[in-house]
């Protein structure tokens, strides 16, 4: 039993503070309604007994206690009134305030002497306009005692007062028994009490306890535990909800770190080898004209112009990552409004010569005005077009590029009829540093970053980039941006 309550009753828990509080709020109560019971009842017995002694006081005829009172002055015998309650002292106060004690035989003549009250009681006993019925006085020669003043004579005056006076010893005893009766079933209710609220206390906390488990689960790092959303109490299932919350925008935030530090270490591997490819080509080049390659002017024509090929490559690598950075960095731009089909012819002689052999048709649909920051925008092109031009033969290769109104805004479309784009490739055509063809993006000077600052800069528009494509049927880009900007973040 004991390591069954240690087990419930843990110092400092909430269970224990519940139930000790509980405990004391009803002791409390216990204690104030033992006290109001012991007053309340001490006045009823008080009153029960003054009543039943003024009965008696009544029950003889006046004569009879005027000629037991002439008897007693006159030390004559004559006859008294019985009196059925022992222990008590009977005593006439006449209507001048003169004190004589009557005979009682049933009383104990060990009792000591007869209280008495103050003149000013006795005449207000004996005054019509008030009657005294009893009173408890606490004198030091005969201790408390219950005084009962009764006034005897006609209806027309009074003659004197009787005054019964008996110990209030007795009664306080029996006041004292109740009092410990009720005080030990007090008792033995708080203690059956506990019991009791144990249990109920252990059945309301039990939600509470469920989730205390449940963090101690997320602390131990699980992350995808929950709260249950439903556990019958208000309080609990609104502190679930906010904590379930919470867990969610936790995990999300810790998955986006991960995440992010995943795409770090990968952007910092891909750039790492990126710039080592252009890097090692330099100094085999340097190596062989350190050789002897210097004195024959084919092979250093030769080699300074791969030289070349290489620096660009890597100047452009570095200038991409830069861009990206300044996009990451400040991701805004100034968008005017403009014509977006002027732009596109404006392009077209460059369009062209990158093209080569290939052909290059154009299809614009006019007006073609929209909010767009121009230099972002030729990017867009340039980048979507020259990714065209390295996907397709040199001289049957075939771009179409294609400008027309679309819900709200305007669609630019740059399709090619290239090799094509596996579907496991699509989902990661827009990730920075990926190439679906390595050997074929490399030779041409990629490094799989295009893409991943063209969608950068459409979502800047608050615009859409998708891609449509298959092995064989090749490629097409779309590019959504809407008339006027969507995000005022994306404006500077």
């Amino acid at each position: 039993m004991k390591k069954l309550i240690r087990s419930y009753i843990v110092p400092n828990s909430l269970l224990f503070q519940l139930l000790s509080r509980s405990l004391l709020v009803m002791a409390i109560l216990l204690a104030v309604i033992g006290l109001f019971q012991y007053l309340f009842m001490r006045e009823v017995t008080y009153s029960n007994r003054a009543s039943s002694i003024r009965n008696q006081i009544l029950s003889a005829p006046p004569d009879l206690w005027e000629e037991a009172v002439r008897s007693v002055e006159s030390n004559i015998p004559g006859r008294f009134p019985v009196f059925f309650m022992p222990d008590t002292r009977i005593s006439f106060i006449d209507a001048q305030g003169n004190f004589l004690d009557l005979p009682n035989d049933l009383a104990d003549h060990q009792l000591g002497n007869t209280p008495q009250l103050t003149k000013e009681d006795y005449q207000k006993a004996l005054s019509s306009k008030q009657k005294l019925t009893y009173k408890v006085v606490n004198q030091p020669d005969v201790g408390e005692q219950l005084v009962v003043l009764q006034p005897i004579g006609n209806k027309f005056h009074n003659t004197g007062l009787i005054q019964v006076s008996l110990s209030t010893k007795p009664l306080k005893d029996g006041l004292i028994r109740q009092l410990l009766i009720f005080m030990t079933l007090a008792f033995l209710a708080l203690i059956a009490g506990m019991f009791a609220l144990i249990s109920v206390l252990r059945k309301t906390l039990e939600p509470l306890s469920n989730m205390t488990k449940t963090v101690e689960k997320i602390n131990a790092g699980n992350l995808q535990e929950r709260f249950p959303p439903e556990q019958g109490q208000v309080e609990i299932d609104r502190l679930a909800f906010s904590f379930n919350g919470m867990l969610e925008r936790l995990e999300t935030s810790f998955e986006a770190e991960k995440e992010a530090k995943e795409q770090m270490r990968r952007f910092v591997a891909d750039a790492s080898h990126e710039l080592r490819t252009p890097l090692t080509s330099i100094h085999g080049f340097l190596e062989v004209l350190l050789r002897g390659a210097m004195n024959q002017p084919d092979k250093l024509d030769k080699s300074l112009r791969s030289m070349l090929t290489e620096s660009e490559r890597m100047k452009k690598l570095v200038q991409d990552l830069l861009l990206l950075a300044k996009l990451d960095r400040s991701p805004t731009i100034n968008p005017e409004e403009g014509d977006v089909e002027v732009l596109i012819k404006e392009m077209e002689p460059q369009l062209r010569l990158l093209a080569g052999n290939r052909t290059v048709n154009l299809r614009l649909t006019a007006p073609a005005r929209c909010w767009f920051d121009e230099d972002k925008l030729k990017q867009i092109i340039l980048n979507l077009f020259h990714n065209a031009v390295q996907h397709t033969d040199a001289n049957k290769g075939q771009i179409n590029i294609t400008l027309e109104p679309m819900n709200g805004g305007l669609e630019l479309v740059v399709r090619d009829n290239g090799p094509g784009i596996g579907k496991e490739h699509l989902p990661h055509l827009f990730n920075r540093f990926y190439r679906s063809d390595p050997s074929r993006t490399r030779k041409y000077g990629g490094a799989g970053l295009g893409l991943a600052i063209t969608k950068t800069i459409v979502e800047l528009h608050g615009g859409l980039i998708r891609v449509e494509s298959s092995p064989g049927e090749g490629s097409a880009f779309y590019v959504w941006i809407p008339v006027r900007p969507a995000t005022a973040n994306a404006i500077k």
